[in-house]
């Protein structure tokens, strides 16, 4: 009975789709496509590309990509905000940890770590925000590219 549930689990969690979060490979952008529903369009730009994918609602969700094929940066806007346990992966605790010891007050929220900075604003219908990882910006790369 165990083997046999232990052999379920196994194939359910190997069945789970590969999201391209903060610190993962490009390769996994596709599955956010396929997610979303929406269109990709590869954009090459000096120093990095950037995978953009927008949804029929209006959303659009950047992916940044180095040249050693990491997502170094996301942002996204839109009529609702994007699931950024999904976007930002591994990070997602420390922005949980750094949101909490946030003092809750009107504006945007802002996140900096050492690993991690987030900026989310908006209001209904209307969100927007950004999340780099400052150790995987590409040389000569500034945080500003992320928009």
């Amino acid at each position: 009975m165990k083997t046999i549930l232990a052999v379920l689990v196994g194939f359910i969690l190997g069945n789970t789709p590969a999201w391209a979060v903060l610190g993962e490979h490009e390769g996994s952008v596709s599955s956010d496509r396929q997610y979303l529903r929406g269109e990709i369009r590869a954009i090459a730009r000096d120093g990095y590309s950037l995978q953009q994918i927008t949804t029929k609602d209006g959303a659009v969700v950047n992916e940044y990509v180095s040249p050693a094929g990491l997502v170094f940066a996301i942002s996204w806007q839109g009529p609702t905000m994007p699931n950024l346990q999904q976007l930002l992966g591994s990070y997602f605790a420390q922005f949980q940890q750094s949101s909490r010891s946030r003092t809750r007050r009107r504006g945007p929220l802002v996140v900096r770590t050492d690993h991690l900075v987030l900026e989310s604003g908006g209001h209904m219908r209307a969100f927007h925000g950004r999340a780099w990882v400052p150790d995987l910006l590409p040389d000569n790369i500034s945080a500003e590219v992320v928009r």
